[in-house]
């Protein structure tokens, strides 16, 4: 009687619960999310990425990720773009000039009020004073400081193997480095009978307040007479642009002098990041600036590898100019702009972004975003540390298919020395080499470098775009000789940068710097 009558309430039960109302499940909260990719060449994560299943199913976010081009030019256009249309992403990433422009026009939201919702990683991240003095403006945070690119990553590296097959010494003095560019140039380094190689490789870089004109991948030629970043910092009675002061002028003497002998690859001026790359990788050039990472982890290094398995960049101090100087280029405590529309927060999407974001710095999102799925593409091993032990080498999260896995892993690494271990592994080449990207990074930090942190605080004048367009385009003229190059035309350019502006921009700048303690 007893299981009958059970029998009987648990059908009761069963009826009732079929009869009530259907409750519709809560359609999830579309973000569009704008990124800067930790491999630009490596494409988009696929449909199929883990992630996606995860946000979507456990945190109720229809993520769509676009890729920002991987140029910041290109990057600014894209974002100015969409904001003269009113149609900022919710989240995206962006440089502090462009950041300013889109503050003051009220397209960006004040973020204050975000951190409380996102504990970890607001500890993790958000917590540097110095960083954040660079998203604030009348006392609020319009963006979140992101830790930008470790300090002192990209440096002058030379081809060893092309110096050897020449019998020449590593260059130390600018003379030395013409004297390089020359034999690579004419001397046929790698052995194949055609004049296809150049000295040196670089392209147009001009990065944030800090690298107008060129640009990062030339700093270590500029350096040597001391023009390797847009403002002298040493001092505020030495504040200023530097391409009004002593030096500047004599370094676009020596890069019109360079390019005019042949011994820069010829594409410099409209070369893309990715082509750069592509064009080292090629040997189409024995000296350079690139980035620890992008030059010797072994993703980026496989294809190097597999054309040119004897060849090997050395990493050396750039080279001394006139009056001993030399430099890397400008040193700064970075920071990774990560802006939240004004229409994202006015659509009431502000919790989930915190939300998705605050996953992303706890565990499961941190080792998914950073290293992939644990058991396919990395495990842990005793020591509580990543390893890729046991692991299918084309799965690792080393290997250059897995790349567009790890597209945001710079949103989620935290740089600790143990974290730096296994992000940058030591492996051998094809013929046994070993090669250590940490290696590359240590010998870059102690070369000479300009320390610039304080020009992240300056914010860009309202003429900006026309400012810079004109410092950089008559800069790339006069290398390329399509204006001649002469004291006088040299004084009507800065009289040209007076014009559009210039002493009143140096006087807020300075101010700005004073301000915030960057200068004395």
């Amino acid at each position: 009687m007893a299981r009958k009558l059970m029998a009987l309430s648990l059908a009761a039960l069963a009826a009732a619960w079929l009869a009530l109302p259907v409750l519709a499940q809560a359609k999830p909260v579309a973000i569009d999310f704008w990124y800067n990719a930790a491999a630009s060449e490596a494409g988009q994560p696929p449909d199929s990425w883990k992630a996606y299943e995860i946000i979507k199913g456990q945190l109720g976010i229809d993520l769509n990720l676009v890729q920002l081009p991987s140029t910041s030019s290109d990057q600014d256009t894209k974002i100015n773009t969409a904001a003269a249309a009113n149609n900022l992403p919710d989240l995206f990433q962006v440089q502090r000039d462009v950041w300013y422009k889109l503050v003051k026009a009220g397209l960006i939201a004040p973020v204050d009020k975000l951190l409380p919702q996102m504990p970890t990683r607001t500890k993790l991240r958000y917590s540097d004073s110095v960083r954040n003095k660079l998203v604030t403006l009348n006392g609020k945070m319009y963006g979140l400081a992101e830790p930008g690119a470790l300090a002192g990553t990209d440096g002058f590296v030379v081809r060893k193997d092309w110096l050897d097959k020449l019998g020449l010494k590593v260059p130390v003095t600018i003379d030395d480095f013409y004297a390089v560019a020359k034999a690579f140039t004419e001397g046929d380094p790698d052995g194949n009978g055609k004049a296809d190689t150049y000295g040196f490789g670089g392209y147009l870089e001009p990065l944030s307040m800090a690298q107008q004109g060129l640009g990062s991948r030339f700093d270590a030629i500029l350096g040597a007479f001391g023009a390797d970043s847009t403002w002298n910092l040493t001092s505020a009675a030495k504040f200023g642009l530097k391409v009004k002061q002593a030096g500047y002028y004599e370094a676009i003497a020596f890069m019109k002098k360079l390019v005019e002998a042949k011994y820069v690859d010829p594409d410099w001026a409209t070369l893309k990041k990715d082509d750069f790359r592509a064009h080292w990788k090629q040997g189409r050039f024995g000296m350079m600036t690139e980035g620890y990472a992008a030059l010797a982890m072994q993703a980026n290094y496989k294809d190097f590898d597999a054309n040119f398995p004897d060849g090997e960049w050395l990493a050396i101090n750039p080279p001394l100019g006139p009056g001993k100087k030399s430099s890397e280029g400008p040193f700064m405590r970075n920071a990774r702009i990560l802006a939240v529309s004004a229409k994202a927060l006015k659509e009431g999407k502000g919790e989930a972004i915190a939300k998705l974001l605050e996953w992303m710095q706890k565990d499961e999102g941190y080792y998914l975003l950073g290293f992939g799925e644990k058991g396919v593409n990395f495990t842990i091993d005793a020591a509580g540390l990543v390893s890729t032990a046991g692991i299918e080498p084309a799965k690792a999260y080393t290997a250059k298919p897995q790349a567009p896995l790890l597209q945001l892993k710079n949103y989620v690494y935290v740089n600790s020395p143990e974290e730096l271990k296994v992000r940058y592994v030591t492996y051998k080449t094809s013929k046994g080499r070993t090669m250590d990207p940490l290696g590359y990074w240590e010998a870059f930090k102690k070369a000479p470098w300009s320390e610039s942190t304080g020009a992240l605080v300056i914010n860009p004048p309202a003429n900006g775009s026309d400012f810079w367009r004109y410092y950089t385009e008559n800069q790339v003229k006069f290398i390329l000789g399509l204006q001649p190059l002469t004291k006088e035309s040299w004084a009507a350019y800065i009289a040209g940068l007076d014009k559009l502006g210039a002493k009143d921009f140096e006087a807020a700048a300075k101010k700005q710097a004073l301000e915030a303690g960057f200068i004395k």
